[in-house]
Order: structure tokens, then sequence, then C-alpha cells
């Protein structure tokens, strides 16, 4: 099928690994193109498979979800990498994203979720399970302060703002705004001072507690 999106799915446990397959092959626009049972495995696929969205588990023997996903996403930037977790292993969410996943799904996501995340991810978009937007707020986001009432962005820092949530690198930032690169890590950066963020991963759930983007 060539307009499908080509997917593959990384997990080390078979059973799940397989019903993920099953669901994903009874989607009219997916094509599974794959099965790996860890991260090395993974990476070795990808010198022969070219799949558009990676379903992967976050724990795995050999090489886990968070590894592999820094060096795929490295190898082949336009890679879409949507991680996989159970309840209660939400603490990997900021690394999985930081490696460069576009996604984040609990393990017991619904087959509707599933085909959601698979279109927007491919479509340039992030998608998280709508069950981690309190973790997201609880664990990444203190409580504001008096300040951060007075937080005030340029248009082009939302412009920025909101691209950056859609996973845009900042070489497609700069193509889509006609920009330079450099400028728009300086608008990342005053982005990052403003809202008291650490780094973008915080930035991104900072706008998305505060209404300021959607995803």
């Amino acid at each position: 099928m060539e307009d499908s999106i080509k997917v593959l799915v990384v997990d080390d446990h078979e059973l799940f690994r397989k019903g993920v397959t099953m669901v994903l092959r009874k989607m009219n626009n997916v094509e599974v193109i794959g099965e790996a049972e860890n991260g090395k495995e993974f990476l070795a696929m990808l010198n022969s498979h070219k799949p558009d969205v990676v379903f992967i588990d976050i724990k795995m023997p050999i090489m886990n979800g968070i590894e592999a996903t820094e060096i795929a996403t490295n190898r082949f930037p336009g890679i879409k990498i949507i991680a996989l977790s159970m309840f209660g292993e939400e603490e990997y969410l900021h690394k999985i994203i930081n490696a460069g996943a576009k996604g984040f799904l609990l393990k017991n996501s619904s087959i509707s979720e599933i085909e959601r995340a698979v279109n927007l991810v491919y479509n340039g978009k992030n998608c998280y399970s709508d069950d981690l937007l309190g973790y997201f707020t609880s664990k990444f986001i203190n409580k504001k302060s008096k300040q951060d009432d007075f937080i005030r962005l340029t248009n082009r820092e939302l412009e920025v703002l909101e691209l950056v949530a859609k996973g845009l690198s900042n070489a497609e930032i700069a193509d889509a705004l006609f920009i330079s690169k450099r400028t728009v890590d300086g608008h990342k950066a005053n982005l990052i001072s403003k809202t008291g963020s650490k780094n973008v991963v915080d930035l991104l759930i900072y706008s998305i507690k505060e209404g300021l983007v959607s995803i």
C-alpha cells in the first residue's frame, strides 16, 4: 500500500506486541512492516525498513526504548516514535520526549486512541494519552507564582511555541516562519526564561497546562 502509514512495533512481550500489530492491521491507512523484540533489533531493522511511525516499549532488555529512540531519531530525523508504557511508569515520560518521541501512550489505551495517535504523529503533531494530562501538571509544573500572572509573550513567540508543540525542529520552524535558525534559538530561550521552564519539554508541558497550545 503506497499511500499507507508504514508502522513498526517494538516490544519484548510477544503477546502485547502481536495484539498491537493486530489492531494496527485493521486500520485502513496503516501497514505494519515489521516487529522487533528490543531496541537493538529495532535499530538493525532500520537499515532495511523505512517506517513512518514506530510504537516502542520503554522498558526492554538488551536496549531500552529511550536509548533506541534517541539513536533512531538522530540517525533518521524524519522518523516518528510513539512510546508505550504501563501505569506507574510515567516518570519515563520526560526522558523519552527528550530522546525524540512524539507521543506517549499507556498500554491500556483504546483502539481509537491508538488510531488517533498514529494519524496525529504521522502528520507532525504530538500525541499523549488523555490520562497523562494530570501527570503533566502535577509532576512537571510548579504551582503558579504571582509572577506568572504577568507573563507576556509576543506574537512571534506564540508562533514559535505553537510550532514547537507540533514537534517541528528548529530548522523546520525557521523555514515555516522565514527566519533564521539562530533567531528561533533566541525565541525558544526567551520562552523558557519567561515561563520559568527548565527545558523545551517543561515549556511544552507548561504551555499545555496554561492553554497556550493544544495537543
